[in-house]
């Protein structure tokens, strides 16, 4: 009885370690098959440790594909301490290499952890430091591809880019903005070691980076260059304390030019303080817009029906007396009967008085509302001020009459552009932006994409036609002649501001602007240029930004192929201006004739007989008086 007992529990005993022993090779089984991969994965997260690589920005480009912000592929030291076996060895060499103190260094390759990036002594080296390091083939020193942020062209749209900091993050501008397309996903070389960091005899893994995407932004970069050179020349000749320039598409919103002075180089950004870094002017800066405002003002008034420019008229005595203050006229004696038109021509003060006491101050107040002052334009770059416009139940008769000459508010450049665009437009306000599209890097397939974007209705086309005529006039025939182009039709504003200080207005202290249109028939770009404080010149308006506007203007047209338009209106000449006359046709007449016909003109001939065969100029083109025509006889 007791051994048949025994023999139970051995045969129990033996079932059990049987069983055991079939769960464990099931177990083994298990793990070799079903499981090996993921355990394999996680054994290898325990060895492995990564060597970083960056991955690079996306471009950013002009919207003719330009690369306005590269990158540049550079190196950085990095570390493994643990597999430095002569610290005080590696430490004096890289401490010479990089000109460091030996402490600093040394601190670096003994520090207690698995990979030690040398910051920022040992980030994006120069080609000749890393390849010393390099040679010098040091067990756990290791050099890893970096992409530094490059600006080909340096200061040209300095404050629209922005700049990137030393671990390539944007700081500003479409940089900060757009950063988190413009970032890539850094890669890695992944090695393995064991607890002590000692490197295993395994293959190393590379993991490639993904770059950034691309931005493809609305500017043109060959007005953009226009913008900067003028600018520079602005500086150079005028010293003032600031002088910004936007040009825009109308039709769309687009940017196509912007710049301010001060400017910065962002590629060597440390060199600039944070006011100059920081503040883009164009949509940052607010201040009395002067006279440009008057083109808001006068569109009202068209728009409400209360004055036919052409018609009406208004006496200016020189000076309107509203409640208390005294209004002048920029012109001593004033300019007598005039018609409306010629009041935004003469850009006088007392007509604009009469302009907004017609309006009222609900009915002009309820226009800048519409044409967007007092708010963001919601222009896709940071920083954007709003500007200051008067609370309704502030303004009183004085104030009603300042507003209407763009006195008293403060606005700022962009929303001036945007305005006067939804005025030529059609009465269309667009948001302004620059980026147009977000394209991948490789493939160039747009992921994202800007469309323009009306805001609201501001005026009836009816209106924006009337506008588009009266300030082409205000070139021929005002303020803006300085402007005139021969052949083609230009309109714009011209503007002097006052500029204010603890509550006062400052003397001989003025903000010079000019907006320029063109072609004012069908506008394809409008210019807004502004010189603050010009030293060394007369405050006008005309003798500062309106020559600067003009060259600009020039560029704008090659750059855009605008051709020359029949019907612009004749230039009132003044005594510095030369007569021009239109070539006539003298192709297949004799020379006796020819030389008849081209009598405001010098002839030269190529060639001998009677006959004239081909002309230089061509027939039709305007010419100066006493300017040469070429013939060729036959």
């Amino acid at each position: 009885m007791f051994v048949k007992k025994i023999d139970a529990r051995i045969r129990i005993t033996f079932l059990i370690f049987t069983l055991l022993f079939f769960l464990v090779v099931f177990k083994v089984f298990y793990i070799q098959v079903f499981d090996y991969k993921k355990l394999s994965a996680l054994a290898k997260d325990l060895w492995s440790r990564d060597l970083p690589i960056e991955a690079s920005r996306g471009l950013i480009l002009d919207r003719n594909g330009v690369v306005l912000a590269d990158n540049l592929t550079t190196t950085s030291l990095v570390l493994i301490p643990n597999q430095i076996k002569n610290k005080e060895e590696v430490a004096k060499k890289l401490a010479d290499i990089l000109n460091v103190s030996y402490k600093e260094m040394y601190a670096h390759v003994s520090k207690q952890t698995s990979i030690e990036r040398v910051h920022p002594e040992g980030r994006r080296l120069s080609f000749e430091i890393a390849d010393k390091i390099s040679a010098l083939e040091l067990e756990g020193v290791y050099l890893v591809k970096e992409a530094k942020r490059y600006y080909p062209y340096g200061n040209l749209l300095s404050h629209v880019l922005g700049y990137v900091g030393i671990d390539n993050q944007g700081l500003s501008g479409l940089e900060l903005e757009y950063d988190k397309y413009l970032t890539g996903e850094a890669g890695a070389i992944k090695y393995f070691s064991d607890a002590k960091g000692n490197r295993l005899n395994l293959s190393d893994v590379y993991v490639a980076p993904q770059d950034g995407l691309n931005i493809q932004l609305t500017i043109d970069i060959n007005i953009q260059k226009s913008l900067e050179r003028e600018l520079d020349n602005v500086v150079d000749m005028f010293s003032p304390e600031m002088a910004l320039a936007v040009v825009m598409n109308p039709k769309t919103g687009e940017i196509l030019g912007m710049s301010s002075r001060p400017n910065f180089d962002p590629n060597n950004y440390q060199n600039y303080s944070t006011e100059e870094l920081s503040r883009n002017l164009p949509i940052w800066a607010s201040y009395e817009p002067g006279s440009t405002f008057k083109i808001i003002t006068t569109s009202a008034v068209v728009e409400e029906g209360l004055i036919d420019l052409d018609k009406d008229e208004f006496f200016d005595s020189g000076s309107v007396q509203v409640d208390t203050a005294r209004i002048k006229c920029w012109k001593a004696g004033g300019h007598g009967h005039q018609t409306f038109l010629q009041v935004l021509q003469n850009s006088c003060n007392p007509g604009f008085v009469k302009m907004g006491q017609l309006l009222g101050k609900e009915k002009l107040f309820s226009y800048l509302d519409l044409f967007g002052f007092g708010e963001k334009t919601g222009i896709d770059l940071n920083g954007e001020g709003k500007g200051i416009i008067f609370n309704l139940d502030q303004v009183g008769n004085v104030e009603l009459a300042t507003t209407a000459f763009g006195q008293g508010v403060s606005v700022t450049p962009i929303q001036q552009v945007t305005a006067v665009s939804a005025v030529l437009n059609g009465g269309n306000l667009y948001q302004p932006y620059v980026v147009k599209n977000v394209m991948e890097k490789e493939t160039g397939n747009v992921i994202q994409k800007t469309d323009p974007k009306v805001v609201r209705k501001t005026i009836s086309k009816k209106t924006s036609k009337i506008m588009r005529r009266a300030l082409e006039s205000v070139v021929a025939k005002g303020g803006g002649k300085a402007a005139f182009i021969e052949g083609y039709r230009i309109g714009g504003k011209t503007g002097t501001a006052q500029k204010v200080e603890d509550g006062r207005y400052l003397v001989n202290n003025y903000i010079m602007s000019f907006v320029g249109i063109v072609p004012s028939n069908d506008p394809e770009a409008v210019l807004y240029i502004a010189i603050d404080n010009p030293k060394n010149t007369a405050q006008l308006s005309s003798y500062t930004t309106t020559p600067v506007a003009r060259k600009i203007l020039l560029d704008i047209i090659d750059a855009l192929g605008i051709e020359k338009q029949d019907g612009e209106m004749a230039k009132d000449l003044e005594w510095t201006d030369k007569i021009t006359y239109k070539v006539p046709n003298v192709v297949g007449k004799d020379v006796k004739e020819a030389k008849k016909r081209l009598e405001n003109f010098t002839v030269e001939y190529s060639g001998t007989g009677e006959k004239v065969i081909s002309q230089s100029p061509e027939a039709g083109e305007k010419l100066a008086e006493g300017g040469t025509v070429r013939l060729l006889l036959n």
